[in-house]
C-alpha cells in the first residue's frame, strides 16, 4: 500500500513518535501547519506542507521554504476546512491509499473529534486511515474484521458507533462476547473489551464503528 504520514498540529510526544516511526517507510510525508515543528525535531523532510501557517514558527517555516522539492498548499486562516482535512486531500492527490496521522488527538478537543470524523471521508474513498498516539490506535470499520493479539496496539479493544446505529454486532474470541446485538450512539457497551486468545473477530450487518486499540 502507498501509505502516507500526516503530522498534524496537535501536541505530540516526540519520544513516542521517534519510536513509532523507526524502521517505517512512507510513500509520502505531509506536514500540517504546527506539525512542522515536530517534523523538524524528528529530522524528516516532507513531500508536502499544508495549512494557513498561523501556529508555526516563522523561522522553522523559512527553513523548509529552502527545500525546492516540497509541494506547498497554502490557505488563508478564514476557510471552511481544517488544515487536517486539507492535508488528507493533498495526500490523496499525491496517490496515497493509506494514511497514518500523528499529532491528531493532543490539544484542542474540537480538533481531535474533528480529526476522528475526517476518517469517515477516508473510509468513503476506500482509503485506510488511522490516528495513532502514545496510547491509542484509532480507525473506522464498516465490515467484519479479525484482531490478532500479536499485532494489536494494546490489550484493550473498544467499539463506538459513528453512525446513529450499528446493527447485528457479533463478537467472538473476546472476553465480553456479543451475538447479533444492535447498539446506538449514547452507549458504552463495547468499551474496553479484550481478546481471550490469539484471535478475535467482529461481524456486523450495518453501520460504521470507531475502533480503538489501546493500552494504559
Amino acid at each position: 500500500m502507498k501509505t502516507g504520514l500526516i503530522l498534524a498540529g496537535g501536541s505530540l510526544n516526540l519520544e513516542f513518535a521517534g519510536r513509532f516511526l523507526e524502521g517505517k517507510d512512507f510513500y509520502k510525508i505531509i506536514a500540517v501547519d504546527g506539525g512542522l515543528a515536530a517534523l523538524k525535531e524528528l529530522c524528516l523532510v516532507p513531500d508536502a506542507i499544508v495549512g494557513d501557517f498561523d501556529t508555526v514558527d516563522h523561522e522553522v517555516l523559512n527553513q523548509y521554504r529552502q527545500e525546492k522539492e516540497i509541494l506547498w498548499d497554502e490557505h488563508q486562516p478564514e476557510k471552511d476546512e481544517t488544515d487536517s482535512e486539507l492535508a488528507i486531500r493533498t495526500a490523496v492527490k499525491l496517490g496515497c491509499d493509506s494514511l497514518v496521522m500523528l499529532g491528531a488527538t493532543g490539544g484542542r478537543m474540537d480538533h481531535a473529534i474533528g480529526n476522528i470524523h475526517l476518517l469517515y471521508s477516508c473510509l468513503k474513498q476506500g482509503i485506510k486511515g488511522e490516528i495513532v498516539d502514545e496510547k491509542n490506535r484509532l480507525y473506522l470499520i464498516d465490515s467484519s474484521q479479525s484482531f490478532r493479539a500479536i499485532s494489536c496496539y494494546g490489550k484493550y479493544i473498544s467499539f463506538l458507533p459513528l453512525t446513529e446505529q450499528v446493527k447485528g454486532i457479533t463478537l467472538r474470541g473476546f472476553k465480553y462476547p456479543l451475538t447479533k446485538k444492535d447498539i446506538e450512539i449514547g452507549t458504552s457497551l463495547c468499551i474496553s473489551n479484550e481478546l481471550t486468545g490469539e484471535v478475535g473477530t467482529i461481524e456486523f450487518d450495518k453501520g460504521v464503528l470507531i475502533c480503538i486499540e489501546s493500552h494504559d
